[in-house]
């Protein structure tokens, strides 16, 4: 998560959408970055609702905007896949390493998931608050133009497109049509919001 202050903006770091990339970027210029543990780092909006924007209102008597990037829901199960099959994880309940994609993406549909599969929710992450805290500003991790065009705009001078931090290694990430749209009907919520993305 990072803080840019004066900005009145909180950028918040949904996992497997670059973030970490443009922390590293930005983390000079904002005013708090929040890089650890993973649990605050990646503070969905529930919990930035709870902890973070109540320090923001009481303490400094501002409300703050917030942003954030979605990635096309199969390519961010892909990014999970691909990152839990690094050589670290072997051995973990949670490794990919013995599963191929289409196991990984049946085991993310169960009601029960299999410890592989278990990665969470972008739609729940983003999702609005009843009291109306949501995302102010949502960007497609695949249009990267958009997203610099804005911060530019926002933090009022040049922003260097981040190389890429973070990689997970290649693999196969091949979906049979069917398995696609058993995953588009039981997870509308992911693909409702990505289309939703203007």
């Amino acid at each position: 998560m990072l803080v840019f202050f004066d900005e009145r903006l909180v950028f918040l770091s949904v996992p497997k959408t670059g973030t970490t990339a443009w922390q590293q970027g930005l983390a000079d210029r904002a005013d708090i970055v929040v890089s650890d543990p993973p649990e605050l780092k990646h503070a969905p909006v529930y919990r930035y609702n709870r902890w973070f924007r109540p320090m923001f209102e009481k303490v400094c008597g501002v409300e703050m905007e917030v942003m954030a990037v979605m990635r096309e829901p199969v390519s961010w199960l892909g990014s999970w896949y691909r990152y839990r099959r690094r050589p670290f994880m072997a051995g973990r309940p949670n490794s990919t390493q013995d599963v191929d994609f289409e196991t990984f993406v049946d085991g993310y549909m169960r009601g029960q998931r299999p410890p592989y599969a278990e990665v969470g929710s972008q739609a729940k992450f983003l999702e609005r608050q009843p009291n109306g805290t949501g995302v102010d500003h949502l960007f497609r991790y695949e249009d990267q133009d958009s997203l610099r065009a804005f911060l530019e705009s926002r933090l009022g001078g040049a922003v260097d497109l981040p190389g890429i931090a973070n990689a997970s290694p290649e693999a196969s990430m091949k979906l049979s049509a069917g398995l696609r749209a058993k995953l588009e009907r039981k997870c509308t919520t992911e693909f409702d919001l990505y289309a939703s993305i203007g």
